[in-house]
């Protein structure tokens, strides 16, 4: 079967971005909880990926403290990327069709390029951060073990330590935001059509800046159901990563004309 044919092509002018009220996200969970639904088999696969690669991290840099720490907060950097084949399913069930798991990782071949291009930026990124995380914790708390226990239990008790924790989040945080402007719009819109990555990014900063309190708000939404997921000991990931996955595609699709 061959590829289907994209909505426009690189040399078409950048979409307009729509502005949208406060209160869109539950309905972009209530759609996202539709496709689901209607395909739950390829939805779950990718969901129990997710929470599969948690625990494996979870084991491997358990006695890494900060190790640990980066991983996670790093699949925040990449989770956008990874939902790719979420999004290539709600994609299809609007023209009525339902998805394999692999019938939806095709879905990348379409821009694949300009994907692989995002995807370097994003390892770039998160590699960054692993080195400003690492030089964080060797410079201001060279003798905190690296048990995470241990590391948690030291950043508790130590006003020096909790400075390094501020200054950890701080970054981190910046560093998050980032992503989530570059990558809110641009996956999905790469994804659905044959154009650059630059202006994908610049698409997705233009809806952010366009929307930036409904944004600021959804982004919370991400980060607190992804929260709930990891609590669960990354099992929540099943049905929360999914769920959000395609709520996502649904707000590409409010946002851009």
């Amino acid at each position: 079967m061959g590829l289907e044919p994209t909505s426009t092509d690189r040399n078409s002018s950048p979409p307009r971005v729509r502005s949208a009220p406060l209160d869109r996200p539950f309905a972009w969970l209530a759609a996202g909880w539709r496709d689901l639904r209607a395909n739950p088999i390829a939805s779950l696969a990718y969901g129990l990926l997710f929470a599969i690669a948690g625990d494996l991290i979870t084991i491997f840099a358990w006695r890494n403290g900060h190790l640990f720490i980066v991983a996670t907060s790093g699949f925040f950097l990449v989770a956008p990327l990874l939902a790719g084949g979420l999004y290539e399913i709600s994609r299809r069930l609007e023209s009525g069709r339902t998805s394999t798991f692999f019938v939806s990782l095709a879905g990348g071949r379409r821009n694949a390029l300009e994907l692989a291009k995002l995807g370097l930026l994003l390892g770039a990124i998160g590699i960054a951060w692993e080195r400003v995380s690492t030089l964080l914790f060797a410079f201001l708390a060279p003798n905190v073990a690296p048990d995470l226990l241990a590391l948690l239990a030291e950043i508790h008790l130590s006003t020096d330590h909790r400075d390094l924790l501020l200054i950890w989040i701080l970054i981190g945080g910046t560093l998050a935001l980032l992503v989530f402007s570059l990558t809110v719009i641009s996956v999905p819109l790469l994804l659905d059509r044959r154009t650059g990555v630059g202006t994908a990014i610049q698409t997705s900063l233009r809806c952010v800046d366009a929307n930036l309190l409904l944004m600021v708000f959804w982004g919370a939404i991400i980060v607190t159901l992804t929260a709930v997921g990891f609590l669960t000991l990354f099992f929540g990931l099943t049905v929360l990563m999914p769920l959000l996955g395609h709520a996502s595609w649904h707000a590409y699709r409010d946002l851009v004309e």
